[in-house]
């Protein structure tokens, strides 16, 4: 083994995102400084500056770690996914309302949604893989209109979780879920 040490240590790089993401959810984007996450992750500034050069750098990183961290749980559920119609509808789906509730990224999405507000472009990577979506959901899904309304859906209810705004009981989320499950799986009856 070349790197002995490294072996289940956390890069500079996870070490500065997991700390931006804790402060963020305690503080919000908006008063978040370098100087504050370098020294959370324990580096110094210029460790920090080394991985992300800006703020904007930093920020990016963050709403690309939750981009990567959703792709990843797609990627662990289509191994897992059964045969059937609107695959990836229902990979997408199940994904999005696997993540959505309540951690780590309800924390950091709240917290970069001021960020986000002053600065739209950062959202651009995300409006990029929206868009990606859409095509993929247009290209695979056997029933596009049962694909596209179990999307809509889930992104409806997992935003109104996120930013802690949803008026649903536990029983009323298992209902929507379980209509957003029959909709991808048996889609719409004509």
């Amino acid at each position: 083994m070349l790197f002995p040490c490294t072996r289940g240590r956390k890069s500079s790089r996870e070490k500065i995102l997991d700390a931006a993401a804790e402060l963020v959810g305690e503080i919000g984007a908006g008063r978040l400084t370098l100087e504050a996450v370098a020294e959370k992750a324990g580096l110094s500034k210029g460790g920090l500056l080394y991985n992300f050069p800006t703020k904007e750098a930093l920020l990016q990183g963050m709403i690309q770690r939750m981009i990567d961290q959703v792709a990843s749980e797609r990627e662990a559920l289509r191994e897992r996914a059964a045969p059937g119609p609107n695959l990836e509808a229902r990979i997408l789906t199940k994904a999005l309302l696997n993540m959505c509730c309540g951690g780590k990224m309800q924390e950091v999405a709240t917290g970069l949604l001021a960020a986000t507000a002053e600065n739209p472009r950062l959202l651009d990577p995300l409006r990029q893989v929206i868009g990606a979506t859409l095509e993929q959901l247009k290209s695979t899904s056997e029933d596009l209109d049962a694909a596209l309304l179990a999307w809509l859906a889930t992104e409806g209810l997992s935003n109104l979780e996120m930013h802690s705004l949803s008026p649903f009981s536990e029983e009323d989320r298992d209902r929507i879920v379980k209509a957003i499950d029959r909709l991808v799986t048996k889609g719409i009856a004509e």
